[in-house]
Parts: structure tokens; sequence; C-alpha cells
């Protein structure tokens, strides 16, 4: 039952993670177009880019990291209550 349970946890933290790790990875190519269009004189959007780094982009970095680390903690206790 509780390796069910940690298995859909397991899963669906993983699929939290893919999801974060597109949503900075689209910020970050927003970010280099934008700083490419600041450069140039061409407005695309890094003011917009700017306001959302807090808000938005800074958290889902630390999500990635926490899910990063929650998902090693998982394994570890899994893997030393699985041995006994």
């Amino acid at each position: 039952m509780i390796g069910i349970m940690k298995e859909q946890i397991v899963t669906w933290l993983n699929r939290l993670l893919i999801a974060d790790v597109f949503l900075v990875f689209l910020g970050f190519f927003w970010f280099a177009i934008a700083v490419i269009g600041r450069y140039l004189n061409i407005p695309l959007g890094f003011d917009l880019w700017y306001r959302l780094w807090i808000p938005v982009f800074n958290p889902a970095i630390g999500i990635i990291f926490l899910g990063a680390l929650v998902t090693w903690i998982i394994n570890k206790v899994s893997s030393k209550f699985g041995a006994k």
C-alpha cells in the first residue's frame, strides 16, 4: 500500500518537475531573445520578463531544486527501509 502511494507521489512530482523545467527553459529563451531585442532597440518583452522574474521564474527555479531534494530524500528513505 505504501509502495503504491510512494510511486504515485514520485510520478506526480516528476511530472510537475518536467513542466517546471519547460517553464524555466521558456523563460530563459524569452530572456535571451528579449536581451537581444533590447540591444537592437526592438521591443521583445524584456520589461514584461523582468516584471515576471520575481513572481514566476525565480520560484520556478526554486521548485526545481526543492523537487530534486524531495525526490532524493524519498529515494533514500525508501531504500533504507526497503533494505531491511
